[in-house]
């Protein structure tokens, strides 16, 4: 085996790939890049204050970054056989892990919600698990005709656990994604519309419990309606996320150059760095990077019409949501069209298990193009000259 191909700028293989595989790779590359320059940019006034490091989160991301990137190449250099059969043990790990962060002492309390695991190495599992959900739920809801109610109210129940581990924490940002993730992947399995439609009520019925019994998440979607009636108490985030908006204009003030990130805008280099992203390069910059996700969501979109397999199928409509529609809801609340919530963009902001869940994610969707892509046309070693053999890709996991 050439370990070569498993170590980040060094694999050679990539001239091999498919189209949409090379694209995906290079755009991940890109929107990685993309994030680093907006954390420094979002995190140094705060690092050099804090730490009187200016640089103080910006090397630990890298280093985060460095591991992010040796899992992502070894995802897609791996089959995904592989990690569909390793996928459940992580899920029970990490659910395992979701739980013990509720207890005293093991779990690092921040902002009245207990998502770490105490220790030198910051463990968020809510955030590790998501890859690992999807590889789960597109397992289960891929081969769903074939499995017994037994083994289909089991897998149910564990994907609602994790559900309402992640809301206990609390965690209703995480909880919803991870929830609407596993609906969607179910509604593109081709699930009966009863079950779906039954399972999406009793979702938001267990949101609207969530926010009716915590009063601060009650007092965000409050300030979510009318942040201006309180704008230096609970709508003091919403307020200045919208000035940090509003005051990039066109193009923007330029980088490094947002006023707001000067201890208006609270967490900064996390929640609201969009906001930083929106001061700095304006209403243009906005939509470049909306294009950029645009353009993901459509591969993404083409290698799951590509693919075969369909549980491949669901892993990369799974991604796709993962991906997308986690950066679309952190552009949400930063703009004001979605209640405040604690969600990070991925590969923008700070945090090392967000940066290892999204480039795992993103690993997982190039390893379905390869696969789709590879095994269309196969030369024979033996027989004639440059025939090709083709596959219909229908392998057992």
């Amino acid at each position: 085996m050439n370990l070569r191909r498993f170590i980040p700028l060094f694999d050679d293989s990539v001239s091999e790939w498919g189209l949409e595989a090379r694209l995906l790779r290079w755009l991940t590359l890109v929107w990685l890049f993309v994030g680093l320059i907006m954390l420094f940019s979002a995190s140094y006034a705060v690092a050099d204050v804090r730490h009187d490091d200016g640089l103080y989160y910006f090397k630990r991301q890298l280093l985060w970054v460095l591991v992010a990137l040796i899992l992502f190449n070894i995802v897609v250099n791996l089959p995904l056989r592989k990690f569909l059969g390793m996928s459940h043990w992580f899920m029970f790990l990490l659910l395992g892990l979701i739980f013990v962060t509720m207890i005293p002492g093991v779990g690092k309390n921040e902002l009245g919600a207990a998502r770490r695991l105490v220790g030198p190495v910051p463990i968020q599992p809510s955030e590790l698990i998501k890859p690992f959900l999807v590889l789960q739920s597109a397992r289960v809801f891929g081969q769903w005709e074939q499995l017994s109610w037994r083994v289909r109210l089991t897998w149910l129940g564990i994907f609602c656990l994790v559900i309402l581990g992640i809301l206990a924490q609390p965690n209703l940002s995480t909880a919803s994604l991870c929830g609407m993730t596993i609906w969607l992947i179910a509604l593109a399995a081709g699930l009966p519309y009863k079950y779906l439609g039954g399972t999406a009520i009793g979702g938001v019925l267990l949101a609207l419990l969530s926010v009716s019994f915590r009063e601060y998440q009650r007092k965000r979607v409050m300030s979510f309606l009318d942040p201006w009636a309180d704008a230096t108490g609970n709508g003091y985030q919403l307020v200045q996320s919208l000035l940090a908006v509003g005051s990039g204009n066109t193009w923007g003030a330029g980088f490094g150059l947002s006023q707001q990130k000067l201890f208006y805008l609270p967490i900064q280099d996390t929640d609201f760095i969009f906001s930083v992203f929106a001061e700095e390069f304006g209403f243009v910059g906005s939509v470049v990077l909306l294009v950029m996700l645009g353009l993901f969501a459509t591969l993404g979109l083409i290698v799951a019409l590509k693919t075969t397999h369909p549980t491949y199928r669901l892993i990369a409509i799974g991604v796709t949501v993962v991906m997308v529609g986690q950066s679309l809801l952190h552009i949400g609340v930063a703009t004001g069209a979605l209640p405040t919530t604690g969600l990070p963009l991925p590969m923008f902001s700070y945090g090392g298990n967000s940066m290892i869940a999204s480039l795992v994610a993103a690993g997982l969707l190039i390893r379905v193009a390869r696969e789709s892509s590879e095994a269309e046309v196969i030369p024979l070693r033996g027989g004639g000259r440059n025939r090709p053999e083709r596959l219909t890709n229908r392998k057992k996991f």
